[in-house]
């Protein structure tokens, strides 16, 4: 490990000089490329600089407790060797997480799809409670939120909703919400007060940029036609609602929110290329499937990964079996906890397999 964090270290001091030359500062698309590069090398070799001084630290205090014979300064050197140990365990641990290999989407923005599943009217209200809980996150984290696409039901849930979260990270965070989430709770559909359980699958796409796809525009259909809203009723009589298939794959996207007909064009081609990139890295993820079977967050979107109880005010995430009694915090968009345990457990269990 410290070969290759010596040989990061040295990368790094030679795009610095190299920043500071006229040639590169004359040319800013070269100058971006590094500057990238360095922002991303910058906190592992700070980290490793910190590490590098502490364990020259521990060799001092070690020979200094060799050579000293007086009792009270041993016992401060001992004192000082302890918390010397527990720093330089506490960074060696901090840089190996470093050192994980990153996913090349963490920093995208997130194409999202929200369908209600087993459980009708209740399921599409379910839905809309994701939404929600989703947006009030984005918002919180600074992010925008843009609607691709809605399928409404008859009380104003959604049959199925697309959405596009923009801001750095946002796929770093959201991945881990693949999946099928569950809802415990009495239906305002149920007059008896009898608690039902429904379902809604959450799929969560980085955002592909056109360079990752490449979409011939001869194996693309667009059909045309009036948006619809809530129970089926048109909202508009022009045809600006648009679906494209894409003939290959036999993918198709629909977009209606927008009035204009080129503006659901546009929004219709992201979602697509979105789905197109998850094909592609499905294929891939396949081929290592043995090396992410542990993981979390694998985006399978037949794994139930969370309930929601309502009688008892909890939300379980059945993948680390974490349990919180807080469920209108986390529906009203508090899921940092929930995320953030989610990526200590797959980063332990990243380290666990290169260990």
């Amino acid at each position: 490990m410290l070969e290759k964090l010596d040989g990061l270290e040295k990368k790094y001091e030679e795009i610095t000089g190299m920043m500071s030359q006229p040639e590169i500062i004359a040319d800013q698309s070269k100058y971006q490329k590094y500057a990238k590069v360095h922002s991303e090398l910058m906190v592992l070799v700070d980290t490793y600089r910190r590490y590098k001084r502490v364990l020259q630290e521990l060799k001092d205090v070690r020979t200094m407790l060799e050579e000293e014979n007086e009792e009270d300064m041993r016992e401060l050197l001992v004192s000082e060797l302890k918390e010397l140990e527990e720093k330089e365990e506490s960074l060696n641990h901090e840089l190996k997480l470093l050192l994980l290999p990153q996913d090349p989407n963490d920093e995208k923005n997130v194409i999202m799809e929200i369908r209600a599943g087993t459980g009708g009217e209740e399921a599409a209200l379910f839905a809309a409670d994701l939404f929600k809980m989703y947006t009030r996150y984005a918002e919180q984290q600074g992010w925008k939120v843009d609607i691709m696409n809605t399928s409404y039901s008859d009380l104003d849930g959604f049959k199925e909703i697309i959405f596009v979260i923009e801001g750095k990270g946002a796929y770093s965070r959201l991945k881990y919400e693949s999946g099928v989430h569950r809802v415990q709770r009495i239906p305002v559909t149920e007059s008896g007060g009898r608690i039902h359980t429904s379902a809604a699958t959450v799929a969560v796409l980085p955002e592909a940029e056109d360079v990752e796809v490449d979409i011939n525009p001869n194996d693309i259909r667009v059909d045309v036609f009036c948006s619809s809203g809530p129970g089926g009723q048109s909202v508009n009589t022009t045809q600006s609602a648009v679906r494209l298939t894409h003939i290959p794959t036999g993918l198709v996207v629909s977009c209606q929110d927008e009035k204009s007909q080129h503006k659901n064009k546009d929004k219709a081609m992201r979602v697509l290329r979105a789905r197109l990139l998850e094909l592609k890295q499905a294929e891939h993820d396949a081929e290592i499937a043995g090396a992410r079977k542990n993981q979390v967050g694998s985006g399978d979107r037949s794994e139930r990964i969370r309930t929601y109880n309502f009688p008892q005010s909890r939300v379980s995430d059945h993948r680390i079996n974490l349990t919180l009694h807080k469920l209108e915090a986390v529906l009203d968009g508090e899921l940092d906890e929930i995320i953030g345990a989610l990526i200590t457990h797959d980063q332990a269990e990243k380290l666990r397999q290169i260990e």
